[in-house]
C-alpha cells in the first residue's frame, strides 16, 4: 500500500522559529522546553532558561515570548568598542585574581587594542580578530599569543554577558603560531662561582645564593619569612609563595631544606644588612617578617629581582641576558652533571613528578656526552 500524499500523511511537524527544544515528560504528561542565551553576568556560567506546560502549542508560546523578551533587551549598544570590553573586563572579570595576574592580561592586550580598540565590538568580526593576532605573533612568543588570545576571548565573553555583544567573534578564530622564545639555558660551574662571587657585596646578593644553591623558585624565594628561617640548624621551610593566598605552586612543593654553609653565611651577612637599613630608614620601615625586601621593608616585585639580577650578572661578566628562574634550571642542572639521581633532585626542587626535573629543567651543561664511552672504556678498554 502507497504512503498517505498529502497535509494528511504522518511526518514530524517542523519547529518553529523560537521553539528552542520541545519534549514530553510521559510519566508527568506535560511537555517541557529549554532555552540558551549565552553566558551569564560572571561571564563564564551559560543561561539556560525552562518553561513547561499542559500542551505542546501552550510551551511553545511560551518560548516566543522568551525570545521576544531577550531580543528585546539584548541589542547591543553603538558606541562601544573593544578597548572599553577590555577594560570593563580587567576591572570586573577578574575578581579575585592577584594584581600579577591582572597586569600580565593588561600588558598581553595592550598591541591588541593598539590594533582593535577603536572598533565597535558589536561590529567587530572573526577577520579582526584573526588579523590582530597574526600581526602579535610576527613579533611575539606563541605563548604570549595564546595568553593575548584568551584574555580577548574571555573580555568580549564578559561583554557578551552584559548584553554588549551579540556573540563572540574570538572564539571562533584559531589561535596563530607566535615566534620560538628563548630557551632556559643553566650555568656552568664556572659560571655559577662567577655570580656567587660577585653577588657577595649586592644588596640582593643573598637572593641570588640562595636560588642558585637550594633552587628554590624566585616566587618562593620573595615570600621567605625569617620565621621560616632556621640559621642555628641550616634549614629553611619552603612552605609559602607570591602566588594567590600564599601557596606554593604543588603540594609536593612544600619542603624544608638543609642550606649549604655558604648559602647560610650570605642569609646571616643580609639579615645585619637588613637591620642596617632598619635603623637607616626609621619610621618609614615596615617590617612585614620577611627576608628579602626593599630598603624600606616592603615587598620585592618581580621587576625589583630582575633589575638587580641582571646588574649581579654584569659583575660576574656573564652579560645581562639572564634571568632570575633560571638560577632554579642551573641548580637542577649542576647537581645532574654531578651525578645526583634525577629523583632526588626533584624531591629537592619540589617537582610533582622526576618527569618535570628531566624534561624541563634539566639542561646537558657538558660538551660532550661521555658516561658511554667510559663505561665502555672500562669493559672493553
Amino acid at each position: 500500500m502507497l504512503p498517505a500524499v498529502g497535509r494528511s500523511a504522518a511526518r514530524p511537524r517542523r519547529r518553529g522559529r523560537g521553539e528552542g527544544s520541545i519534549y514530553k515528560d510521559e510519566a508527568k504528561g506535560r511537555w517541557y522546553a529549554a532555552v540558551s542565551f549565552g553566558y551569564g553576568p560572571d561571564g563564564n556560567t551559560w543561561r539556560r532558561q525552562k518553561v513547561s506546560g499542559r500542551t505542546r502549542a501552550e510551551v511553545a508560546a511560551k518560548l516566543r515570548e522568551l525570545h521576544a523578551e531577550h531580543d528585546a533587551g539584548a541589542q547591543p549598544a553603538s558606541g562601544y568598542t573593544v578597548h572599553q570590553a577590555v577594560d570593563d573586563w580587567l576591572a570586573e572579570g577578574l575578581d579575585g585574581r592577584s594584581e600579577e595576574t591582572i597586569k600580565l592580561n593588561r600588558n598581553v592586550l595592550k598591541p591588541v587594542v593598539v590594533y582593535l580598540g577603536d572598533i565597535e565590538l558589536r561590529k567587530l568580526t572573526a577577520h579582526d580578530v584573526r588579523r590582530a593576532l597574526t600581526n602579535l605573533a610576527a613579533s611575539h612568543s606563541s605563548r604570549t599569543v595564546v595568553v593575548a588570545h584568551n584574555a580577548l576571548t574571555r573580555a568580549i565573553r564578559h561583554a557578551e554577558a552584559n548584553r554588549h555583544a551579540p556573540h563572540n567573534v574570538a572564539a571562533l578564530v584559531d589561535t596563530p603560531k607566535g615566534q620560538k622564545g628563548r630557551p632556559s639555558r643553566a650555568l656552568t660551574a664556572e659560571q655559577a662561582a662567577a655570580l656567587l662571587k660577585a653577588a657577595e657585596n649586592a644588596r640582593l646578593g643573598a637572593y641570588v645564593v640562595l636560588c642558585l644553591l637550594t633552587g628554590i623558585r624566585t616566587e618562593e624565594a620573595r615570600a621567605l619569612r625569617w620565621d621560616h628561617v632556621d640559621l642555628d640548624a641550616g634549614t629553611i621551610a619552603v612552605w609559602r609563595s607570591v602566588r594567590r593566598g600564599g601557596d606554593t605552586k604543588t603540594e609536593r612543593s612544600r619542603r624544608t631544606l638543609r642550606l649549604p654553609q655558604t648559602a647560610a653565611e650570605a642569609l646571616r651577612q643580609h639579615q645585619v644588612r637588613q637591620a642596617t637599613e632598619g635603623l637607616a630608614a626609621g619610621e618609614l620601615r615596615q617590617d612585614h617578617g620577611l627576608v628579602f625586601t626593599t630598603a624600606l621593608g616592603t615587598r620585592l616585585g618581580a621587576g625589583n629581582v630582575r633589575r638587580q639580577f641582571k646588574a649581579i650578572c654584569n659583575m660576574a661578566g656573564i652579560g645581562s641576558a639572564w634571568a632570575p628562574r633560571e638560577l632554579r634550571t642551573s641548580f637542577v642542572s649542576l647537581l645532574s652533571a654531578s651525578g645526583v639521581p634525577v629523583e632526588e633532585i626533584a624531591r629537592l626542587a619540589g617537582h610533582s613528578s622526576s618527569r618535570t626535573t628531566e624534561v624541563i629543567y634539566r639542561r646537558e651543561i657538558r660538551p660532550v656526552l661521555v658516561a658511554g664511552a667510559e663505561v665502555m672504556d672500562q669493559l672493553f678498554g
